[in-house]
């Protein structure tokens, strides 16, 4: 007996062995890509390190720039915090129902399907820098193209001015995206059994009733996947403002993303404030995802 034990040991420790090639390339790499950078972003965010000072210079300041952001002192970055959650909301939101929609209705016997797959997934291979340059073009209030159809009926917006620059980062957001919230939905729908559909239209179930009671719960895990995905990098979002706006006019589109960029190479080079706003960053997206990984996990339980 201890013979067949020591034997499905020695086993046991040679297949795990077999797996360190493939696992050490792997972890080094991550710690190349991930780790170390993110300790880099830690330690900077703990000095007054600038953009082009000698790193002689550097001092250590310890909390110094994490108790300056909260202490209301730098109200330009509540600003970026309160404007990019509500981006987030507001743009998740309208991709889920939009793409709610949209998958419903490709969830259906219609003709030229194939077509509209093809339409839908054009906005989603778009690099977002190129995405916002076309609808920066699209968007001038003198030569753009939609005020151009819009003249027509007198009516004339500048879409990338004070007042509107928001709205129309989030009309650009929500035009690349719903696509993919569609397309993830249509999936999940396309896959659902029918067999509880069945059993409920022989109790006499409304179609109320099977969307609320059936395909919703079905659905739920594969929604709230589809949201963590998009809520982290709508949290992120840097590359539409960016060519679309800059982040202005004046920090109306100004993002925590866009935040960082002003302060730490665009304007300023505070280089370890910047990274303590990162650092802000990166703690807000983890602990949104981590809120809504739970809530999926509870629902699949």
């Amino acid at each position: 007996m201890k013979a067949v034990d020591a034997k499905e040991s020695s086993l046991y420790y040679s297949k795990k062995k077999d797996y360190g090639p493939f696992v050490y390339p792997t972890f080094f790499i991550m710690v190349l890509v991930v780790i170390f950078p993110a300790i880099f972003l830690y330690v900077i965010s703990l000095t007054n390190y600038e953009l082009g000072r000698p790193l002689s210079s550097v001092e250590f300041v310890g909390l110094q720039n994490y108790i300056r952001l909260f202490s209301g002192a730098d109200r330009a970055f509540w600003h970026s915090i309160r404007i990019s959650l509500l981006f987030m909301f507001l743009a998740t939101t309208s991709q889920l129902i939009l793409g709610f929609f949209i998958a419903t209705l490709l969830n259906r016997k219609i003709k030229f399907k194939p077509l509209v797959f093809g339409c839908l997934i054009v906005p989603i291979t778009i690099m977002p820098s190129i995405a916002a340059q076309i609808w920066k073009l699209m968007l001038d209030s003198e030569r753009g193209v939609i005020n151009y159809f819009l003249s027509f009926f007198d009516v004339s917006v500048p879409w990338l001015s004070f007042g509107y620059a928001y709205w129309s980062v989030l009309m650009v957001d929500i035009w690349q995206w719903t696509p993919f919230m569609a397309l993830i939905i249509y999936a999940g729908l396309s896959s659902l059994p029918v067999e509880p559909y069945e059993s409920a239209l022989i109790d006499g179930a409304t179609s109320f009733q099977l969307f609320r009671y059936i395909t919703l719960p079905l659905l739920k895990p594969l929604l709230l996947l589809a949201v963590v995905l998009r809520s982290i990098d709508a949290l992120r979002l840097f590359d539409l403002p960016f060519v679309l706006t800059l982040g202005g006019p004046g920090n109306e589109t100004e993002f925590m993303s866009m935040r960082v960029f002003r302060l730490g190479f665009f304007q300023t080079n505070w280089i370890g404030r910047a990274a303590a706003m990162a650092v802000v960053l990166m703690l807000c997206t983890t602990i949104i995802s981590r809120f809504l990984i739970w809530q999926m996990r509870k629902g699949k339980d």
